[in-house]
Parts: C-alpha cells; sequence; structure tokens
C-alpha cells in the first residue's frame, strides 16, 4: 500500500507531467483504488492505509485475547489433569517418590511447559508472517528476494548449534528445579527441628548449592537469549543494506520498488529472525514440557486399579486370606501367609512391635496397598473388584500424625461437608463431633471458638488438641469403619482416658480398628491380633492372651505394668 504512494510522489517530484507506470502488486492496489474512482488520490491512499492499520490492529487485539484464553484454558487442563493422575495413583509409587518431585511437576513445570507452548505458537505466528512478507517481497523485487531468502535460511542453520545448547540447559533447569522444591519442603516441614539444634547451616549449604546449580543454568539460558536478541536486528539491517547497494550500483533497479522492498525483507528478516528467537525460547522451556509429558506417562502407568463393584453396606466381615505383600523385589516381605478376620460392628487391634506389618494391614483395609499374593475379601466380595470410593467413603481414619488445615476448627472438622442441613444443623453437628472427642470445653474456651484458624498443620495446637480434632472431625462423618493408627499416642493420660470412653461408646455401632503400643488403649477391644515380622504370631481376646505365660503379649503387658 505504501508502493503506489512512494510512485505518486517519486513521479511529482522528478516529473511533474509524467504519468505512474504501475507493475506487480502496485498495479492490483490502483485497480482496487480505480474500481473505488480513486485512482491517483494520495488522500484515498493515505485513508486505506489508516483504515488497514486500525484493522489489524483489531485483528491483533482479537488474536492476542484469543491466545490469553486458550493458554490459560490449557493450564487449568493441565494441572487438573495432573491433579486427577495424583489423586489415583498407585499408593506404592507415591511411597516411592518425594513430596517436592509432585509438588515441583504441578505447581512449575506445568507453567514452565506453558510457556514452552506459548514461545511455539509465536514460532508458527512469525514463521507465517515471514513467508507473507518474503511472498510480498518477491512480486515487488524477486532477485532482491531470492538473496534475502538465502540469507535468512543461512542464519537459521547458523543458530541451530545454540538452540541445541539451550535445550541441555533447560533440561537440567528443570531437574535442578525439582531438587530444590524437594529441599524447601523438607527444610520448612523440619523447621523447628533444625532450628532447635542449630542444623539450619546443614540444610542451607544444600538449598545454596541447588540455588547455585538453578542460577548457571538460567545465565547460560540468558546469555544465549540476549546474544540472539541483540545480533537479530544489526544483522537484518547489515544484510539489506548490502543487498540495498548491490541493487542500486550494480542492476541499476529503480528507488520506489527498492524502498519497499527494504521495508518488506527488513519486516521479513526480522520474523525469520525471530523465529529462531522463538524457537530458542521453545527449547528453553523444553524440558519443563518434557517432564510433564513424562509424567503423564509414568502416572498412567502407575494409576490405582478399580473394580466395578459398588459396596453400598458394610455387614458381614473383612478378611484376609493367606495375605502376603512387599514394599519392593528385594526388601523381602512385610506381611507374610497372614489370615485373619474383622466381623461387623466388632473392636480388633493390632499389636506388635514397630516394623511388624500392622500399618500395612490397616492399608490393606483402606484398599491402599494390594497383596502380592492371597486376597482380602470385604462382605464376600474380592477386594481387587471393589470400587473404591464406594468403600472409602465408609471409612474413618486416625492416623499418628494428625492432619489439620490451615482453616478454622469448625472447617477442619466437617471438612469441605456441604449437607442438606442449614447452618445451625451443620453446627449442632460439629458440635457434637467435638464433644464426642472430648474437645468442646478447650474449644469454647478460646476467644473464637469453632472459628478459631490453627495455622498450618495445626501449629497453634497441642499434640493432644490435634489429634482429638481429627478424631471429631472422623466422627462428624458417622463411618462404618474407623480406623485407629496410634491415635492416642500423642495424648496425655486424662485426654486418653476420654478418648478411651469415647471408643467404648462407639462399640457395637460401627468396627473399629486400632494400632496400638500402648495396650490401656486395647483393654476392651474384642479381638486382638498379635504380629511379629509379618506374621500373626497369637491372637484372641485380651484377658486370654494376658492370662498366657511365655508368650510376647504377656511381656508387652508386663513392660507398661498393666
Amino acid at each position: 500500500m505504501v508502493l503506489p504512494l512512494l510512485e505518486i510522489i517519486d513521479v511529482s517530484t522528478t516529473n511533474q507531467g509524467a504519468t505512474v507506470s504501475h507493475s506487480g502488486v502496485s498495479q492490483y492496489l490502483y485497480q482496487f483504488l480505480s474500481f473505488f474512482h480513486l485512482q491517483g488520490s494520495v488522500v484515498a491512499i493515505l485513508i486505506l492505509i489508516t483504515v488497514a492499520f486500525a484493522f489489524k490492529g483489531i485483528m491483533l487485539f482479537g488474536a492476542l485475547g484469543w491466545n490469553a484464553y486458550l493458554k490459560g484454558q490449557l493450564l487449568k487442563k493441565i494441572k487438573g489433569r495432573l491433579f486427577d493422575a495424583y489423586s489415583q495413583m498407585d499408593f506404592a509409587y507415591y511411597a516411592s517418590r518425594d513430596t517436592g518431585h509432585f509438588i515441583n511437576v504441578i505447581n512449575e513445570q506445568a507453567n514452565r511447559a506453558l510457556q514452552s507452548f506459548h514461545a511455539f505458537t509465536q514460532l508458527v505466528s512469525f514463521l507465517i508472517s515471514a513467508q507473507i512478507y518474503l511472498i510480498l517481497a518477491f512480486l515487488v523485487a524477486w532477485k532482491f528476494g531470492v538473496a534475502i531468502l538465502i540469507i535468512g535460511v543461512g542464519l537459521l542453520f547458523l543458530f541451530r548449534w545454540l538452540s541445541a545448547f539451550v535445550r541441555i540447559q533447560s533440561r537440567g533447569a528443570a531437574i535442578e528445579n525439582g531438587n530444590l522444591s524437594k529441599l524447601l519442603i523438607e527444610s520448612l516441614q523440619a523447621l523447628k527441628y533444625l532450628v532447635a539444634t542449630n542444623r539450619m547451616k546443614n540444610q542451607k549449604a544444600r538449598l545454596t548449592s541447588a540455588i547455585s546449580n538453578l542460577t548457571d543454568y538460567e545465565i547460560r539460558t540468558g546469555v544465549s537469549a540476549a546474544f540472539t536478541q541483540a545480533v537479530r536486528e544489526p544483522v537484518a539491517v547489515l544484510m539489506i543494506m548490502g543487498i540495498v547497494m548491490l541493487q542500486l550500483i550494480v542492476f541499476d533497479e529503480p528507488l520506489s520498488p527498492i524502498l519497499v522492498s527494504i521495508a518488506l525483507f527488513y519486516r521479513g528478516m526480522n520474523s525469520v529472525l525471530q523465529v529462531q528467537g522463538y524457537w530458542q525460547n521453545t527449547m528453553e522451556f523444553i524440558g519443563s514440557m518434557e517432564i510433564v509429558h513424562d509424567e503423564f506417562e509414568v502416572q498412567k502407568n502407575n494409576r490405582e486399579n478399580n473394580g466395578r463393584k459398588i459396596l453400598d453396606t458394610f455387614d458381614q466381615q473383612i478378611r484376609f486370606i493367606d495375605v502376603s505383600f512387599s514394599y519392593g523385589p528385594n526388601l523381602g516381605d512385610v506381611i507374610s501367609g497372614v489370615n485373619a478376620e474383622i466381623s461387623v460392628r466388632s473392636s480388633v487391634a493390632f499389636v506388635g512391635e514397630s516394623g511388624a506389618g500392622k500399618s500395612t494391614m490397616v492399608d490393606m483395609v483402606t484398599l491402599m496397598l494390594k497383596p502380592q499374593r492371597g486376597k482380602v475379601v470385604i462382605d464376600g466380595v474380592d477386594a481387587s473388584e471393589v470400587e473404591l470410593s464406594s468403600w472409602r467413603e465408609k471409612i474413618g481414619y486416625v492416623s499418628q500424625d494428625a492432619v489439620v488445615f490451615d482453616d478454622s476448627i469448625a472447617n477442619n472438622i466437617r471438612l469441605g461437608y456441604m449437607g442438606a442441613e442449614d447452618c445451625t444443623e451443620l453446627m449442632t453437628r460439629v458440635r457434637t463431633a467435638a464433644r464426642r472427642a472430648h474437645l468442646e470445653d478447650f474449644i469454647d474456651s478460646l476467644p473464637n471458638g469453632f472459628d478459631t484458624v490453627v495455622g498450618d498443620r495445626g501449629i497453634r495446637l497441642s499434640g493432644g488438641q490435634r489429634q482429638r480434632l481429627v478424631i471429631a472431625r472422623e466422627l462428624f462423618r458417622n463411618p462404618s469403619v474407623l480406623i485407629l493408627d496410634e491415635a492416642t499416642s500423642a495424648l496425655d493420660s486424662e485426654s486418653e482416658l476420654a478418648i478411651q470412653k469415647s471408643i467404648d461408646e462407639l462399640k457395637g455401632s460401627l468396627t473399629i480398628i486400632i494400632i496400638a503400643h500402648r495396650l490401656s488403649t486395647i483393654r476392651n477391644v474384642d479381638y486382638i491380633y498379635v504380629f511379629g515380622k509379618g506374621r500373626i504370631i497369637e491372637q484372641g481376646t485380651y484377658d486370654y492372651l494376658k492370662n498366657q505365660r511365655g508368650t510376647r503379649f504377656e511381656r508387652f503387658v508386663s513392660a507398661q505394668n498393666l
């Protein structure tokens, strides 16, 4: 569109009576203006240029806005799919990885992968732009176009080594990011211990090393990007000016087409070099894209197997039939040849030294772990055929490490539950659960009562208060099976007695499974299984086992003066 304007000005300044000779793209533009009877009008050409660029601005806004929407949707989909994959991954695989790995992938690498995707879309955009500019330039001055095309392709090949270097740095940075996330999580979780024992300086040395490595990767990548950006414009101008001089001096071409060619080829060359720059940006974050892609593949291969048999009720028993389990081929069996039965609405205790297999048994009750040999049967249905959510929604679980969230006491108890009850009825249920866990008096003594925020992992509560808060949460759910995995180990004697009374009150209304080292907690259970080295070595009622001389359980009782 600038070419006709230049031709008119060129003719008017050199020969007032001459007529403009049109060829190539200029001819088509004049035919367009002639259709509206605007040929030869400088004003018409200026208006047309203005309208065209205004239209370009509208199109650019639409394109960039749509691009931003698509990027947001893509990030939402990637992170959503990753979280869904993590929520369904096999527990044994989860136990084999550190928490920092998962947080790094979903929180850091997903964002960086999106940057790689964005850079690639920009690369395609500039590739199309470069083609259009070069095609138009060929129509104006084809010799000029051939020279620029050869130079542009040559420059792309020249920068290939730089892209390979950036890709290596990207992979290294992605891996180092995961290592840094792991160290940060470990440091923050163990902050109290590290500060109290003056060990933080040792952890800081490891963190400093990881940060230094990551910084080196980022610096090398940044210097490469700076080099590409710095040389892009000078190289383009140098090449174009050299060819312009060749056209004017050697080929004696007219000035107007060459001026337009300069504009076209300058934009074209810049687009070609922008392609290189965005390809380098794609490589800068490609390591993150590869990690996210690989994570989806790993999660697909380590997804928890889910059956189709829905358990609407639990009204018979859980049976372990010759069950064996190992966490690894070279680690030996944690559980070996176990046969046990837990009847509905009974109370059962698993007793034994640490590492005897008690927690593994509980993980099989929740179907977090599946036996390598033998089978677990629930109400006559093989556990491998059970639809997992239908069974797990019937389970209440209180572990030794109280799981408390940075929220109010009331929200910790109901944990996102939004039933049909109104607010008053819901708070009545929350208060009842707190009373059954012997926590109500403590909560009422707080200035904000049930609205008190407990802090990260319940840091503002004592160990016993956190444990009772978790017990209240599980009692709020009214589960069919209540698992207490060393649930009273952090309680003082008075609190333990109160919880023991609560457990006794629950007997006969639901199935209770208790793991305990403190035998005072299990005096009133219906049946006890004593574990040793992954096997059941003794079983029976509390009184029966206590009165058997020379047994392991009898030694446990004597050691605790019961």
